[in-house]
């Protein structure tokens, strides 16, 4: 998915409700990479506060094993 296509996603994800109601792995992880960067995360305020300490390996990515800990 280029660039483009992944800011109208996060576009979408963040007017959505979804993006407010304690959103979810799958929802997050726009690109599918079975990973969540720290621009999907920006579209979950308490996800994205916590980002740096979820981020245990330090990788800028939150596996599904570290977003469980959020």
């Amino acid at each position: 998915m280029n660039t483009l296509n992944k800011t109208f996603a996060l576009i979408a994800l963040a007017s959505s409700s979804a993006a407010f109601a304690g959103t979810d792995f799958d929802t997050l992880d726009v690109d599918g990479s079975g990973t969540i960067s720290q621009q999907e995360a920006s579209v979950d305020a308490a996800i994205s506060a916590k980002f740096m300490e979820l981020d245990t390996d330090q990788n800028g990515e939150l596996s599904k094993e570290e977003f469980a800990k959020a």
